[in-house]
């Protein structure tokens, strides 16, 4: 595993239909997104997931915890959580949970600027919300403002 400040982050956007996935390394602070995960009731096809890991052989997973806006545990919350629990179980990586408040809505503002015509079932913005996740948890380890680790 690499040092802390030099480890390569898959990070995802948790949703029952979509998973957004972004890459990034610790060194650059930099994220991009990936094509993100097709999923039946939240559940993704781990052969997909297989191939991601070996490709990008990560130091860690990062996981968006979808809090309700005043901080409370939602069911969503609870699906993310498995999500990452069983992350880490297959893969043997460590998962952190990043409270990721306001990241879709944050992403759609960045898709329709860039000129999404806001079909968002057609043309998602799980990737983006994937790297506001990436680059919020990098802002946290840097100790900057906007950087949430939930616990």
């Amino acid at each position: 595993m690499a040092d802390s400040g030099q480890r390569l982050i898959l990070a995802f956007d948790f949703g029952t239909r979509r998973i957004g996935v972004a890459v990034g390394n610790e060194l650059l602070n930099s994220a991009r997104e990936l094509t993100p995960l097709t999923a039946r009731d939240g559940i993704p096809d781990w052969n997909v997931v297989t191939r991601l890991v070996e490709e990008w052989q990560p130091d860690l997973f990062v996981v968006g915890l979808p809090l309700n806006m005043d901080g409370t545990e939602s069911a969503m919350s609870t699906r993310a959580r498995k999500f990452g629990n069983r992350l880490h179980g297959r893969y043997g990586k460590p998962c952190e949970m990043v409270d990721e408040r306001g990241s879709t809505r944050e992403a759609k503002q960045i898709a329709h600027a860039a000129g999404h015509r806001g079909n968002y079932r057609e043309e998602s913005v799980d990737g983006i919300a994937a790297v506001l996740i990436l680059e919020g948890w990098f802002a946290h380890q840097e100790g900057l403002p906007g950087g949430r680790i939930a616990h």
